[in-house]
């Protein structure tokens, strides 16, 4: 009795199982179909992040945040190479949990926020290296600077969410010299170290929604 009740429990969890990958194999191919034409898309601001650190007095880091920002992609085919990457994002949200630290930032000194509020990106290359690795290259303007930058770029996938809206998610990092864009604040410690580092780390976690025709 016992064992015909446990073969009866391993049959109904063995038919759950499938039923869950059946329906999930529906909802991949789903979202695969809908992203196999030419498509456009805006960033999920709430299911993003763009962060960034920089190094402290040598030894530590300082991480940051920007808490608005828009994009959107157009892409010519579903697997988003060629696609076009556009990047805005508001400098007078930075946010480093600091008060007078975020003060200091949107000053003249750095990003000077006041005149130059906006810092955007616009690709002019956006390639797929293998599998889900891409590489993104384009022009970063922060103030009035604008140099070409690059970014490994790691395709996380597409999905259909619960709503029935297709979204797709990227993570990408990469790095720029914050005085090459005029963020030329520095002083140096008793050692001689800098007390903010010249190289800023970047990195983008990033969700967009297919835009509905």
């Amino acid at each position: 009795m016992k064992k015909a009740r446990l073969l009866f429990i391993a049959c109904t969890l063995s038919a759950v199982a499938a039923i869950a990958q059946t329906q999930t194999a529906k909802v991949k191919t789903a979202a695969a179909r809908e992203t196999s034409q030419p498509s456009k898309w805006a960033n999920d601001a709430t299911h993003s992040s763009v962060k960034f650190t920089v190094s402290h007095l040598t030894v530590s880091e300082v991480e940051g945040r920007f808490k608005k920002f828009t994009g959107t992609i157009e892409s010519p085919s579903g697997d988003f190479n060629n696609a076009q990457v556009s990047f805005s994002v508001d400098v007078t949200t930075i946010s480093t949990d600091d008060d007078m630290r975020d003060g200091h930032l949107k000053s003249d000194d750095f990003f000077n926020a006041e005149k130059y509020p906006q810092m955007t990106f616009k690709s002019t290359s956006f390639k797929k290296v293998k599998n889900n690795i891409y590489t993104l290259e384009g022009n970063l303007t922060i103030r009035d600077v604008t140099k070409k930058v690059k970014f490994a770029v790691l395709y996380g996938g597409t999905m259909v969410d619960p709503y029935g809206n297709t979204k797709v998610g990227f993570k990408a990092t990469g790095k720029i010299s914050r005085k090459d864009y005029g963020l030329k604040w520095s002083k140096l410690t008793e050692a001689g170290g800098a007390i903010v580092g010249d190289e800023v780390n970047m990195l983008m976690n990033l969700e967009f929604a297919k835009q509905k025709a």
